[in-house]
């Protein structure tokens, strides 16, 4: 018993050689070092410097379900850093952490409602995982929604970005893009210490806010560690640029709290429990009220006030076993309860009040393995999901009492859906300088709501469906020289996303003036997805170049039917969505001397698909919704003995003109013609005051412009100065 206590005891003491490196700013060493603690904690090694810093060997987990360094992995990925998303740029929300990634627009319908567009797609076409574990439920839309918004960011480690189809891993949604958030853990705890007590603060001027997380993280003894955090956020009324100004309804309040348990068994094997909570309250979707702006010829909605609540529970009991003897060499297993729940109160006129809302709780369990074969490295497992949907919509009299219940709410009601997935993937050396990385998934679904509104005759109905699909994948590594510093990459992916609850049985608002009625006579969606790219990290460069071509074939998009329900203009869903997306993206830095570093991305997307921009069954090809235009960031930043930094930046992106027929009715949101490009120059400081405390101030838009991201429901802020301050002791 003592001399486990004693192995586990040197493996929190490896913290203290990882901080040493850090200082001494032995890179080599520092690499291994994350490399060894990656292994011992079971997920990826922190990287314990900025961002900024090019030479540090950089760890992704999310691409491969194993540990990989970045440039070895044949896919184009980010990964952020909690300095760097906290401190150095610091982030109001997860959305906002990508902002800067390349081929990611932010699009945000509310200041409480961000969703990314990654590679021209959004919504339930992207999968967010938190620690591994799906957000994604049935009930998420298929257009920009907030369910991103309901994780911490104060409560991560590191955020991971894979772009492109990644179903073979990852199942249904994995089309645009895979995040994973890593939550915070005993790893962050300061490698001399046994327990940490960390205050953040964040304030910022003209999103009119002011965050606060508390945190501890502490050993309770020498095998358990716990991690507790609470964080608050008091978000107002946004200011727009020099002639927008104050708009209106766009606060709302956010309470959080996390909570984990990590037990190490023995040296190899450890178990976490785990527990977060979100509450979102009173987030407005301005622009369909009479609180929208009229900025280049917007129209300004007609309702009194439509107010969201969001809240989120997740619970999660995990296993991890590394260095297993015999041909299982690690196994992964864990449990989940995830509930989900969001309400929606909306005012149109007097008399016409209503509450909508669903509850969705998911149950899940995956078990994951490696393996070392004459084949190659297997990885292999299955998952398995359980949505339990609950749904209502109630009238409202003006006395605030119900006055009748619909059949369902923004979805089918006393609905379940499943979804069990297989999958494989065998990584193979072919040759010193070329790898081969080959996978496959077998994915099965299955819908059954019980209680749906027939929107012909407005009676109840059921529905029921199930599909399945067998997806895979082929992607390469080829390094370009001995040193494997160079490497160029090129793959092809196949996506599958089934239809789901909100595919299948939305009763809902959807954009300007339109409403979305039940479908239940879908297809799955399919994908395919080639990339060619180099990356390279070498003496100061870090570089990522990718081209990439997607056929999209029967894409669930949404059509006019020609009637209208209660004032809106009806539409349902066909698979009608047959074309294409395709784009360049670039990322890299480079230190040019001593302590000056340049950096930048770019990103150009093109896509068209066929859909049904009338209520006639006839196909036209448009360009994709909401396409990000050609967007590009410039960057110079000093770094003087990791005490003192500074940094300026650019971000440039045309106007966004190529529009859908849906994007140009969209007219609270889009202006007419498009959305305006625009020039936003940024300068950013810190200060590492001491080890233990970190300043950092910013000011945003200098130059006070109006602007929007694409599609988007609100102005982003103008002249911001954002300041944030961490202390651990």
């Amino acid at each position: 018993m003592g001399s486990r206590k004693r192995n586990i005891s040197n493996k929190f003491d490896l913290r203290v050689i990882q901080y040493k490196m850090k200082k001494y700013s032995h890179v080599t060493l520092l690499g291994i070092s994350f490399l060894l603690s990656s292994q011992l904690f079971g997920q990826a090694a922190t990287n314990e410097i900025s961002a900024t810093e090019t030479t540090v060997p950089e760890i992704i987990v999310t691409a491969t379900r194993d540990q990989q360094l970045t440039k070895d992995t044949p896919y184009s990925t980010s990964v952020i850093n909690s300095d760097e998303f906290q401190l150095n740029i610091p982030a109001r929300t997860v959305p906002e952490i990508l902002k800067n990634a390349p081929s990611v627009m932010v699009q945000k319908t509310g200041n409480g409602q961000g969703s990314p567009y990654i590679r021209g797609f959004t919504g339930y076409r992207n999968l967010f995982l938190i620690d591994g574990i799906r957000l994604n439920n049935s009930t998420f839309r298929s257009g920009p929604n907030q369910y991103w918004n309901t994780i911490d960011s104060l409560s991560l480690s590191r955020i991971e970005l894979v772009r492109g189809p990644f179903s073979t891993l990852y199942g249904s949604d994995a089309i645009g893009g895979t995040v994973n958030a890593i939550t915070r853990s005993v790893k962050d705890l300061r490698p001399d210490s046994n327990w940490d007590r960390r205050l953040y603060y964040r304030y910022s001027s003209a999103e009119n806010s002011q965050i606060i997380r508390g945190e501890s993280i502490g050993r309770l003894t020498d095998n358990l560690a716990l991690t507790l955090g609470y964080s608050y956020k008091d978000f107002g009324d946004v200011e727009g640029g020099k002639n927008v100004g104050k708009q209106e309804k766009t606060g709302y309040l956010e309470r959080d709290w996390d909570a984990k348990l990590e037990y190490f068994i023995n040296d190899d094997s450890y178990l976490v429990l785990a527990h977060q909570t979100v509450n979102i309250d009173d987030a407005w979707r301005t622009h369909k009220t009479i609180y929208g702006i009229d900025w280049k010829g917007l129209s300004v909605g007609k309702e009194l006030f439509r107010i969201l609540d969001q809240d989120r529970n997740l619970t999660y009991l995990q296993y991890h076993k590394y260095n297993n003897s015999g041909f299982v060499e690690e196994i992964h297993a864990g449990i989940s309860r995830h509930a989900q729940s969001e309400e929606r109160d909306r005012l149109r006129t007097e008399g016409r009040h209503d509450v909508q809302g669903t509850d969705t709780d998911t149950l899940g369990a995956f078990v994951s393995f490696k393996s070392t074969s004459p084949i190659g490295t297997l990885v292999y497992g299955t998952e398995f999901y359980h949505d339990n949907v609950n749904s209502f919509n109630n009238k409202l009299n003006n006395d605030g009492y119900v006055k009748s219940s619909a059949i369902q709410g923004p979805v089918g009601d006393d609905a379940t859906y499943d979804t069990l997935g297989i999958y494989f993937q065998d990584t193979i050396l072919l040759a010193e300088r070329l790898s081969l990385i080959l996978g496959g998934r077998y994915e099965f679904a299955q819908a059954d709501a019980n209680s749906v509104i027939d929107p012909l005759t407005g009676n109840k109905m059921s529905v029921n469906g199930n599909w399945d699909d067998f997806v895979g994948s082929a992607r390469m590594l080829y390094s370009l020289d001995d040193e494997k510093t160079w490497n160029l990459f090129a793959g092809i992916s196949q996506g599958f996303r089934a239809p789901n609850l909100s595919d299948l049985t939305r009763l809902d608002s959807a954009r300007t003036d339109e409403i979305e009625t039940p479908s239940p006579n879908l297809k799955p969606e399919n994908f395919m997805s080639s990339e060619i790219g180099v990356k390279g990290n070498l003496q100061g460069i870090s570089l990522q170049l990718a081209y990439f071509y997607t056929i999209v074939d029967g894409m669930i998009v949404r059509t006019p039917t020609g009637r209208t329900i209660d004032g809106d203009y009806e539409v349902t869903k066909r698979n009608g969505g047959d074309g294409y997306i395709q784009g360049i993206e670039f990322d890299g830095r480079y230190r040019f001397w001593q302590d000056f570093t340049m950096f930048g991305t770019f990103t150009w997307i093109d896509g068209k698909t066929d859909t049904y921009p009338t209520s006639d069954a006839e196909l036209s090809r448009e360009y994709i919704d909401r396409l990000m235009p050609p967007t590009g960031r410039a960057g110079l930043r000093w770094d003087h003995n990791r005490k003192y930094w500074l940094e300026g930046l650019c971000t440039i992106a045309a106007k966004a003109d190529k529009l859908s027929s849906r994007d140009k009715a969209d007219t609270s949101r889009i202006p007419p013609g498009g959305t305006p490009g625009y020039r936003v120059y940024d300068i950013r400081s810190g200060w590492n005051v001491s080890e233990n405390f970190t300043l950092s101030l910013s000011i945003e838009n200098i130059t006070d412009e109006d602007y929007r991201i694409h599609g988007s429901g609100l102005n982003e802020p103008g002249r911001n100065i954002v300041l944030a301050m961490e202390t651990t002791f």
